[in-house]
Formats: structure tokens, sequence, C-alpha cells
């Protein structure tokens, strides 16, 4: 009894902490959300009441994010890079994983540890080095061949590369750690009865590996789409959708519609999540 009751007010401490963390955490989030269905045209109290025109409105000043051009632009070319980067990123995370698990060689654990290093480099920084480069190599090219190379120059192709750059690291970390998991018998035995290389991975590596690939793809995908640090530095006249916010936001201030997009990423953003969860928990045991 006597430890039970020196248990209690620690305890209650603890709820109380993770109460105010999770409040904390999603107060800024649901008063965002909120202020999406105000009727007003200012993102603030008090509550004029419910509306959907800050999705669905069709003319001004309640112009909602499904008719506005510049927001559909933005997230067209949000949802090109995501695809781009992610497919590129599980690819190559897919090899890196093989290479550092099943390969030897001299140096593996310096390069293991260079692969990593991206992840703790301010975004800001890489793209500022990879602008440097492109664009101090295009100009080289442009002065002594009389060459322009458009692709390194600031936009969408740019923006992969930089991106690609870090959320490659997230990839192969996830694929890897899958990787390691594997029982190598069962490719053993795939051999001993005559399959080639090719086969064995098709159809019992691979499928081994298929749910770390989705988890990863779908965290590449959405670590891509709302990137804003590093893809500031390279974009182009093709803004994504971070960037597009960010511009809309510097010249009109927070309005409204903002929020619907702000609600419309959250709740996208949130089922990855949830599916990226659900496909690694339902193969964990293979």
């Amino acid at each position: 009894m006597l430890v039970q009751k020196k248990a209690t007010p620690f305890l209650l401490g603890y709820r109380l902490y993770v109460v105010a963390f999770f409040i904390f955490l999603a107060a800024p989030l649901i008063s965002a959300g909120a202020f999406a269905f105000n009727d007003s045209l200012f993102p603030a109290l008090p509550w004029q009441g419910f509306t959907l025109d800050w999705f669905f409105g069709d003319t001004e000043p309640k112009l909602g994010m499904f008719h506005d051009r510049r927001l559909l632009q933005g997230l067209y070319y949000s949802f090109v890079i995501a695809i781009f980067v992610s497919a590129l990123s599980v690819f190559v995370g897919t090899t890196n994983a093989f290479l550092f698990v099943r390969g030897e060689f001299p140096g593996k654990n310096f390069f293991y540890i260079m692969m990593v290093v991206p992840l703790v480099i301010p975004g800001v920084i890489l793209g500022i080095s990879i602008l440097v480069l492109a664009s101090d190599t295009a100009n080289y090219v442009e002065n002594r061949f009389d060459l322009e190379l458009e692709f390194l120059r600031p936009g969408i192709l740019l923006v992969v590369v930089g991106q690609f750059s870090f959320i490659a690291t997230i990839t192969s970390l996830v694929i890897t750690a899958r990787l390691k998991k594997f029982d190598e018998t069962m490719e053993e035995a795939a051999f001993n009865l005559g399959a080639s290389r090719a086969r064995v991975l098709r159809t019992i590596t691979l499928p081994f590996l298929r749910p770390a690939m989705i988890a990863a793809g779908i965290v590449a995908f959405l670590v891509s789409f709302e990137n804003f640090n590093t893809t500031l530095f390279l974009v182009g006249s093709e803004a994504p959708l971070t960037i597009t916010m960010y511009d809309r936001m510097a010249k009109v201030g927070s309005t409204p519609v903002l929020n619907a997009v702000s609600f419309f990423l959250m709740v996208g953003s949130g089922l990855l999540a949830l599916l990226s969860i659900l496909i690694q928990r339902d193969r964990s045991g293979q």
C-alpha cells in the first residue's frame, strides 16, 4: 500500500505530461484545420459559420483551393517531384541495402557513414551547395564550350536531385533494416533446386522486401511533398506547393484558403502515414 501511494503522484504527473504534450502537438493543427471551414475572409475568431467555400468556391473573394490555378499548379508540381524522388529513392535504397548488407569491400563502414551524413546536414546547406555546384558547372561549360546546360539551372530536375540527395538515405536505412532480417537459407534452398539468381531475387528476396520498399516509398513521397528548405534554393518557375504557399503568405498574408490547403495536406499525409504503418505491421511476421 505504501508503494502504491508513493507511485500515485508520479503516475498522475506522467499522465498530465502526456496529455499536455499531445495538446501541444495537436492544438496548432486543429486550429489551422478549423479555420478552413470558417465563413470569414480572415482565419481568425470570432466564428462566422460553417462553409466549404475555401475548398470549392469558384468566385472571389472566396476562391477555393480547387479553383485556384496557382495552388493547383503547385500541387501538380509537388506531386510530380514527389513521384520521381520516391521512385529513385526506393530504387537506390534497395541497391544500397544489398550493397551494405551483402557486400564486402574496403571502407564499407566509411561509405555507410557517408551515406547517412546527408540526414544531419541542414536542408538549407544542401540546397545552397547543390545550387552552387550546378550553377558553377553550367557557367563553366557555357563559357568554355558555348553550351547551355539548362538542366543544371534551377527547376524541377534540380529540385528532384536536391531532395533525392537526402531522401535516398531514409529509404536506404528502412530497406536495409528489413534485409537484415532475411533468412538467407531460403535463397540457398532455391539455388539448390536449380533456380537462377534473377528468379530467386524476383520470387523470394524482393517479395520479402516489398513491405519495406512500399513503406519507404510512402515516407519518401511525404518528405518530398512537404520539403521546403532544400527546395527553396533549387526551384525555378515551376514552384511546388510549399513554395507557392510561402509566396502567397509573404505577399497576401494568411488566408483561409491556405488553411484549406493545410487541412487537405494533413488528411492526405495522415492517411499515407497510416497506410505505411499498416503495411509494415501486416508483414512484420514474414
